[in-house]
């Protein structure tokens, strides 16, 4: 009988896109995604070890799986991901009815550990220091019929204080342009219209291959791919942001006018202790170039509160770039502190009381400013991208959902019209609120697509690995002399 899966995905994109490729394996290996409400036979955790709560949600989590483990003596967990990689074995210590544990490192593993630990009937831990096999050598079920994640890179050669992502990811890692170009033409053959090309930090693509301009004339190559309608990117690191990636975003029609670029803090002390090598007037000056290039960009970010020795200065000075930034959107998060990465043992840790008093304030600051940028959208005409689930309160608003070019979420009145997930409308903004923009006018024009086609028959993309040596940008080598026989000149 087909063994049934399920994936359960904590954390960023990284993760979302590992669980694909997840997914993906278990399939060729002759698994089948669990239906309902039935008990999978192999669960899968794809964990993420950032947040200081992730070990109490992960083992808390497996605890309540404990019964059903019990009841279903065939049934396998396993897990993966950053607090795999982190916590290793001990994670069968602390929760021994947990069959198989593999790290960020060796994804591939899964199905045959899973075949290991059924066949010898005990635990299979295997962490591995380095990356056995890039992860765009092994199939993907991706969850989307009209968006898709597409890596440039893993891993991070930055030494940021409170992170402990390169300690899990590993350096960085970059894919030959050539081999990502085939992953997305791949995703269009799919029907796919959008990409988001991922990396932890992708202005830093090209390092591994020599070409400190790599990422820009990625975007532009994108540029020439007929039917990939949207591109978008996530995360640029400040210290690494150059010119000619701003010029490409204009210059390139179908690259998206939207930037997501953490700032972490305004405080030009407390990013030296966080070791993120630029300084707020660095910062603003790039947000200044952007807006020159595209006055109706999208810029959003992620800001930290209550860095170990955050002083009430310090937090005013984030405050006053948040106010000078115009975000449309920021992730804030309250400091946590993470065993293993420098910040952990330095003084002056802050109490709680005070990192939440500063969180709310800056919560509440960025929702005035996010509303603010709003407001700017009423009366313009968007484009927008149908989404599956983007909308919670769709059903009771008799709306549908999506997102703009520049990011920004819409929800909209179908009217009478058949409209599916992956179709794009065109529609007028009557209403803004801080998070999202509201469309309740007739639509100005709808435009079926064969990712619409595809969500409605309910097929998801499935693409094959993308293997290594595809071409690179530039003139292609050429060719070796003739020694013999016939020519064209």
């Amino acid at each position: 009988m087909t063994r049934s899966y399920q994936i359960r995905t904590f954390g960023c994109q990284m993760n979302v896109h590992d669980s694909e490729r997840l997914a993906g394996m278990l399939e060729d290996a002759g698994y089948a995604p669990a239906e309902g409400d039935a008990t999978p036979d192999v669960v899968v955790f794809n964990t993420c070890a950032v947040r200081e709560n992730a070990d109490n949600k992960l083992y808390g989590t497996l605890g309540h799986l404990a019964p059903a483990k019990a009841a279903n003596p065939g049934m396998q967990i396993a897990v993966g991901g950053c607090l795999a990689q982190k916590d290793q074995g001990e994670i069968v210590k602390r929760a021994p009815w947990v069959d198989v544990v593999f790290g960020t490192h060796n994804i591939g593993s899964l199905p045959v550990l899973l075949e290991r630990a059924r066949h010898n009937r005990e635990a299979q831990v295997e962490i591995l220091d380095a990356l056995e096999t890039f992860p765009s050598t092994l199939p993907a079920r991706r969850d989307s019929a009209y968006s898709g994640w597409v890596s440039v890179s893993v891993g991070c050669n930055n030494t940021c204080t409170f992170c402990i992502v390169p300690s899990l990811r590993g350096k960085e890692k970059d894919r030959r342009p050539g081999e990502v170009l085939a992953e997305v033409r791949a995703l269009v053959d799919e029907g796919v219209l959008e990409v988001t090309l991922l990396g932890q930090n992708v202005n830093s693509y090209g390092v591994e291959f020599g070409d400190r301009f790599a990422f820009g004339k990625l975007l532009r190559a994108c540029g020439g791919i007929d039917g990939l309608e949207r591109v978008r990117f996530t995360s640029p690191h400040p210290k690494d942001f150059t010119d000619d990636v701003i010029a490409a975003m204009a210059e390139t029609p179908n690259v998206c006018h939207q930037l997501h670029m953490p700032l972490q803090s305004g405080s030009d002390r407390v990013l030296k202790e966080m070791r993120r090598s630029y300084r707020s007037a660095k910062y603003l000056s790039i947000l200044d170039k952007v807006r020159a290039a595209m006055p109706d960009a999208a810029i959003t970010t992620d800001i930290i509160v209550g860095f170990p020795g955050e002083t009430e200065e310090d937090f005013q000075a984030t405050l006053d770039v948040v106010r000078e930034s115009r975000f449309s959107s920021a992730f804030t998060f309250q400091y946590s502190k993470r065993p293993g990465t420098p910040a952990a043992t330095l003084p002056d840790q802050l109490p709680k009381e005070v990192v939440q008093e500063r969180y709310e304030r800056l919560v509440a600051l960025q929702n005035e400013m996010s509303w603010e940028q709003n407001k700017l959208q009423v009366g313009r005409t968007v484009e927008v991208l149908v989404a599956n689930g983007e909308g919670r309160k769709d059903a009771e608003t008799h709306r549908l959902s999506g997102r703009a070019r520049d990011g920004r979420l819409v929800h909209f009145a179908p009217g009478d019209t058949h409209i599916r997930p992956g179709d794009v409308v065109e529609t007028a903004i009557t209403y803004a609120a801080p998070h999202n923009l509201i469309a309740d006018g007739p639509l100005i024009s709808h435009r079926r697509t064969k990712a619409g086609d595809r969500s409605e028959a309910g097929i998801r993309p499935k693409t094959a690995g993308v293997t290594l040596g595809l071409p690179k940008f530039g003139a292609p080598e050429p060719l070796p002399a003739a020694t013999g026989g016939c020519t064209v000149a």
